[in-house]
């Protein structure tokens, strides 16, 4: 009798007792996220979860699905597995927060060329420690070894979140108005977009090595560990604004940055008139358009240079929306304003080097 290692699916490429043994750990991680509603254990063919809706007149479910993107790659270069799973969960989170909704549970997916034991253990460790923080179970998910679609050493990881929010607290832009003020959030670096060009300027055109410092950077931080800085999730301090009055609509700053995200929350005949310098750009925004040639356009357009969260804000409240957040440990700037008439996003460079 064969053994599985050496089975006809051993030779496709597909080793079953190796999954298991990549697998295995990884439940008690699970479970640890687990929260009241969740009724399913690990391993069922479907996650069952039971929402808490009191207090709530009618209940919307808000779902998001996203993926890291190229950042991967920056993670396969290092040999470090261990963030991207807090990036995927705190994306998905924001996402579905810029609607007034909480989290209530995760699904991730994994998909490799060879599932190696280590560096799963670190991709669902990442999730699970960002739904722990979060406040959301991670209710299941998939794993799939898929030898000649990936490729040896490649992940992908995708996730799913569903959450909750009272219909009359939905936040959709329609209570924005002209005169509002943008508030805006700090970044913790470049979130998970713009990495095939950040690779591209910093490993390719400068030939830097995994462990090297950019060229005229202060901070004694290698390029990768700069590039793996964790995404940021803004509920634990946006979470204690979203039902104020005053609040009238929230943005993502993700791909295609300030330039694409804010009108998606903007009536029509609107447009955000920003400031450029009214918050601090970080340096790694600046090295990458000083090495990379890169125009001031552009730069909005790709990355989020610095702003990960806008907030929308009528003016009479602002004061206090900034003392909330102030209280809760964030760092919020005035960025701009909703104007009448056009479109899209009107940028003041002021001083800002072109």
């Amino acid at each position: 009798m064969t053994t599985p290692e050496k089975g006809a699916y051993a030779r496709a490429g597909v080793n079953i007792d190796a999954q298991d043994r990549a697998l295995s750990g990884i439940g008690k991680l699970v479970r640890k996220t687990f929260t009241e509603g969740v009724l399913s254990d690990v391993g069922s063919f479907g996650g069952l979860f039971r929402p808490d809706l009191s207090g709530m007149k009618e209940p919307v479910l808000v779902a998001s699905a996203d993926g890291v993107g190229t950042k991967l790659r920056v993670a396969r270069m290092a040999g470090d597995y261990s963030s991207v799973g807090r990036d995927l969960v705190n994306h998905c989170v924001n996402d579905i927060l810029v609607q007034g909704a909480r989290p209530l549970f995760f699904l991730d997916y994994v998909g490799a060329g060879v599932l190696e034991p280590e560096a799963m253990k670190q991709l669902v460790s990442g999730v699970a420690h960002a739904c722990r923080e979060n406040g959301c179970a991670l209710l299941g998910g998939e794993t799939a070894e898929m030898p000649g679609f990936y490729q040896e050493g490649d992940y992908e990881l995708v996730g799913f979140v569903l959450g909750i929010v009272d219909r009359q607290k939905i936040l959709d832009g329609s209570r924005v108005r002209a005169k509002d003020i943008i508030l805006g959030l700090p970044s913790s670096g470049l979130h998970t977009n713009g990495y095939s060009l950040a690779r591209k300027i910093f490993y390719d055109d400068l030939g830097l090595a995994v462990g090297e410092r950019i060229p005229g950077a202060s901070s004694k931080a290698s390029v990768t560990r700069q590039l793996l800085e964790v995404h940021r999730s803004y509920l634990p301090a946006v979470g204690r604004v979203l039902e104020h009055p005053a609040l009238n609509a929230l943005a993502h700053i993700t791909g295609g940055g300030l330039t694409d995200n804010l009108p998606r929350v903007l009536p029509k005949k609107t447009r955000a008139q920003i400031r450029v310098g009214a918050w601090e750009i970080p340096q790694i925004f600046r090295l990458l358009q000083q090495h990379g040639g890169i125009d001031t356009e552009e730069m909005l357009r790709v990355f989020n240079m610095g702003i990960g969260m806008c907030l929308i804000v009528n003016p009479s409240g602002v004061g206090e929306v900034l003392d909330v957040l102030k209280r809760a440990g964030e760092r919020a700037s005035p960025i701009g304003t909703v104007q009448k008439g056009g479109a899209g996003v009107v940028y003041d460079l002021g001083e800002h080097e072109t």
